[in-house]
């Protein structure tokens, strides 16, 4: 187009348009011609050399007339990115866990009726955390460390079976020995324990250390054939929308090193964790939340983020039953333990072998629970208390009790903690240590109390109570 202006004016109705003069006319034709001309070897050379140049660059080849002789790409694209990197410098520390049982007889007809009606311990109750998913849930959220079952039997009582496979992660060498975090329900019921090596070695583990109240545990194995370990990062710097990796053996072993890429869907999450045998409550977690992909065998592995730092380990996942209808699909809710709660267990355990946590002596149910009706007429809150942990009853010897709490009592603070529910009051009260003294708030029949209490209960103390069983002993 030429660079002559134009102007524009819009025709009056009541004048005669005009007739152009000739040179104007021809002007306009040369400059249509010429744009014309112009546009169409400059763009055409201009398209010919960018088609040539993105082939080169690309190694594509020019292709014959001949059909069957298509080529690959001479060239190779080299993609280095953080999560690449990341993946990289922990991948070698992952590994599989396998938990190896007794073999269960099946030549009885009788013992058939277990596929039935499930395994059973030696008191008759239904094993937990035992089938191949993973049994032990979480608002419908299934462990995932259970990946797979060896369907083999035998009449030897005194053989081992793989029992279920989860992940590890190997996070110190010392003293000759190779440290090892994983799930507590990874390695629960095990009558031996192996640990496949990023390169395939089995080598025999022992356990260290479990705890049940977070699922951990700790395993140790010889460093004669371990190369990396990983480094544990801060979890409170956690942000949501942070991008996050997930390694470890999805479905077991066959499929070991898997890596999957999310992000932190939320950075402090308390869920309930339920037996999926018996539909109990049997606690709470304050997890993290991420989408990245992590399926039965996955727990136990690590959730790090893009400095290769492990950030969680991963226990959990929200699941839905296919067999419900009512039940929408759920797609990418993993939980996984915050790394800063995981080194705070897994150092009282190799240093213990077990975690010793103070008590209360109280059985304790969420305020939330509660109908309002209930918190009107029986506990008399104050419509301003919208949160609380209700005493539902006393262990035996309970230091609360003796403190002068009473049944129904809520407490809402422990020191400058509040306390909102049952999650709530253990992560305050596991804060401290046996033989502390710590404040506590509550409200008894409408008024709000304080009361000092010295924390000489431990959680192992604890005895059964004469209150509701859908409680949480604390």
């Amino acid at each position: 187009m030429d660079n002559q202006s134009h102007n524009f004016q819009e025709q009056q109705p009541d004048q005669k348009p005009q007739k152009p003069h000739n040179g104007l006319k021809q002007t306009a034709i040369v400059a249509v011609v010429a744009a014309v001309i112009g546009g169409g070897v400059g763009g055409g050379a201009a398209y010919f050399g960018l088609k040539n140049a993105a082939e080169s660059s690309l190694g594509v080849t020019s292709t014959s007339q001949k059909a069957g002789t298509t080529q690959v790409s001479n060239v190779s694209v080299k993609e280095s990115s953080s999560s690449t990197t990341a993946a990289a410098k922990v991948k070698n520390a992952v590994v599989s866990v396998v938990n190896l049982q007794k073999a269960q007889s099946t030549s009885s007809g009788l013992d058939d009726w277990s596929d039935y009606f499930g395994s059973s311990d030696s008191n008759g109750s239904s094993s937990y955390g035992s089938d191949s998913s993973g049994s032990d849930t979480t608002s419908g959220a299934t462990t995932s460390g259970d990946s797979s079952r060896s369907s083999s039997s035998s009449s030897d009582s005194s053989d081992l079976e793989e029992y279920s496979e989860g992940s590890g992660v190997i996070y110190q060498k010392k003293d000759g020995k190779a440290y090892i975090v994983t799930n507590n329900h990874v390695v629960e019921d095990s009558d031996a324990l192996e640990v496949i090596l990023s390169d395939g070695t089995k080598v025999t583990a022992k356990k260290v250390g479990t705890d049940a109240t977070t699922d951990l545990a700790v395993l140790s194995i010889s460093a004669s054939k371990v190369t990396t370990v990983a480094s544990f990062g801060d979890s409170s710097a956690l942000q949501a929308g942070q991008t996050v990796l997930a390694i470890g053996s999805p479905l077991g072993s066959q499929y070991a090193s898997s890596v999957t890429q999310g992000i932190v869907s939320a950075t402090s999450r308390t869920v309930d964790v339920t037996d999926e045998d018996t539909n109990q409550t049997v606690g709470q977690e304050t997890v993290i939340q991420t989408d990245a992909a992590i399926n039965s065998g996955n727990s136990g592995g690590p959730l790090i983020n893009l400095s290769g730092q492990v950030i969680g380990i991963n226990s959990m996942k929200l699941s839905s039953s296919s067999s419900d209808s009512s039940t929408a699909t759920i797609e990418g809710m993993g939980f996984a333990i915050p790394s800063n709660e995981v080194v705070s267990i897994i150092n009282q355990l190799v240093e213990n072998g077990k975690v010793v946590r103070p008590a209360l002596g109280v059985e304790i149910r969420d305020l939330s629970s509660v109908t309002a009706s209930q918190q009107s007429s029986v506990l008399k809150l104050p419509t301003s208390v919208t949160g609380g942990a209700v005493i539902a009853g006393f262990t035996s010897g309970s230091i609360a009790k003796s403190a002068g709490l009473s049944k129904y009592d809520v407490i809402v603070g422990i020191d400058s903690d509040k306390v909102t529910g049952v999650a709530d009051l253990r992560t305050a009260l596991y804060k401290h240590n046996v033989n502390d003294t710590v404040k506590i708030t509550y409200y008894h029949q409408g008024t709000k109390k304080t009361t000092n209490v010295k924390l000489t209960e431990t959680t192992d103390s604890l005895s059964s109570s004469d209150s509701s069983s859908t409680s949480s002993s604390n």
